[in-house]
């Protein structure tokens, strides 16, 4: 029988400079396994809590004592375990902590010893961590969704929604999509140089960050698509992450590039969209909490896959009040808003029973852990938001896909959870040459 021998933590730093937590999980057997947990800056007030220091340490954000927990309850609780059951040892750091928001321990140390844990499993019975993830199931590449342009919390820039992606909806192999996506990523490079659009720099997740408006962002990519050689919404299409919950201003309402505007209006306003650009996917349309809202929403966005991310934070319970309701049709999965493997897990499961889509996300704070490409495939999730191509921390996750890719051979298939969409997009205007 294999069993943990040692559990222990660091802290080390993510994309960012701010501190998050690695843990090493050594078995009996003498096999190590380590995983690094990411950070979010566009975080839902319905998240597991990343235990902090506070103080004036770098800045507050260290996290000392999140590896304090992983060295003492933590280890004390798993040491001389078997591991033959992982997702038994998930649950019993969650009775450890005894919170339902894991605000004890920290769920930045659970996940860091959850995923750990995972790879240490996988590397005791030899199989690559992807296989160990899926249980024998089969399993399929996940589709891109990647980041071009960015605003919100993610971009010192005034677009304020947060994310204008691109998917190469159809693509018949990964490496073939990853090729299609920096094609589109060169062509605006040049766009922005022709129309002397100097970035504010690179952002989180690597994307533009440019003072434009929303339909000025989403003109720029169309653009993009079609200068690369591409058909704007046949073969690549456009992803949008509104991140609504940070647009929400003191009365209630939601300002978007200058205008307050009720639910019902943003809504208004993103049905537009996707009729004059080739919008295939559309990510927290309305706030966190305001489900009469969404109701509505979900009923005028049926033809786009509506994902909730700040509305679900990947947990059971909220996702299960969205099914009850009929809300949204997609389930955005970070690992570290709920904080063990385990509940992603059931997520994942519980989004597919019921035919939601599934799109398996990082942070805008990552590290060079790959974790998240082994995960996306092993648990089949059909699409991943890693981010953009220009920053290390992403393209590692990028590159290990390509990997597996490799691996896997003539059973390598893409998943085309877009197989049957069309969008609109080829009469896109662009608003800064017409006034």
């Amino acid at each position: 029988m294999t069993t943990i021998r040692t559990v222990r933590a660091r802290e080390v730093l993510d994309s960012r400079g701010r501190p998050t937590v690695q843990a090493d999980v050594h078995l009996s057997d003498g096999t190590l396994g380590r995983a690094s947990v990411p950070s979010g800056a566009s975080t839902g007030r319905h998240e597991a809590v990343e235990l902090r220091d506070g103080g004036s340490r770098y800045g507050g954000m260290g996290v000392l004592k999140a590896v304090e927990s992983v060295d003492g309850a933590i280890s004390d609780r798993l040491r001389s375990e078997s591991v033959d059951d992982p997702e038994r040892l998930d649950r019993a750091m969650i009775e450890a902590d005894g919170t339902d928001d894991k605000s004890v321990l920290g769920a930045n140390a659970i996940l860091a010893v959850s995923l750990a844990l995972a790879r240490a499993c996988a590397a005791h019975q030899r199989q690559p961590l992807y296989r160990y993830l899926s249980a024998g199931a089969p399993v399929t590449l996940p589709l891109p969704m990647t980041n071009m342009i960015s605003g919100g919390m993610h971009a010192r820039s005034a677009m304020d929604i947060q994310d204008v992606l691109v998917v190469p909806v159809a693509a018949r192999t990964y490496s073939q999509a990853l090729e299609w996506i920096s094609d589109v990523f060169r062509s605006l490079g040049e766009l922005l140089d022709q129309a002397t659009l100097l970035p504010s720099g690179v952002a989180d997740e690597g994307g533009y960050g440019l003072s434009v408006t929303s339909e000025e962002a989403l003109t720029l990519v169309t653009e993009a698509i079609a200068s690369s050689g591409h058909e704007p919404g046949n073969d690549i299409a456009i992803a949008v992450d509104m991140a609504s919950s940070r647009l929400v201003d003191s009365r209630g309402g939601y300002l978007v590039d200058g205008d307050r505007l009720t639910s019902a209006e943003i809504v208004d306003r993103v049905v537009s969209w996707t009729e004059r650009f080739p919008i295939i996917s559309v990510e927290d349309v309305l706030d966190e909490d305001d489900w009469d809202g969404w109701v509505a929403a979900t009923q005028r966005l049926s033809h786009v896959q509506l994902v909730g991310d700040d509305l679900f934070t990947t947990n059971v319970r909220r996702i299960q009040r969205g099914l009850d309701l009929g809300v949204a049709n997609s389930v955005l999965v970070k690992v570290n808003q709920i904080g063990t493997l385990t509940e992603s897990r059931a997520a994942v499961a519980l989004a597919r029973e019921h035919s939601y889509s599934t799109v398996i996300s990082a942070r805008s704070g990552e590290t060079e852990d790959d974790f998240l490409a082994d995960l996306a495939v092993g648990l089949d999730g059909g699409q991943i938001k890693i981010g953009s191509l220009t920053r290390s921390e992403r393209l590692s996750k990028y590159n290990r896909l390509l990997q597996i890719e490799e691996e896997l051979g003539e059973s390598a298939t893409l998943a085309r959870p877009f197989a049957a969409a069309r969008t609109a997009g080829a009469g896109a205007v662009n608003p800064r040459r017409n006034g």
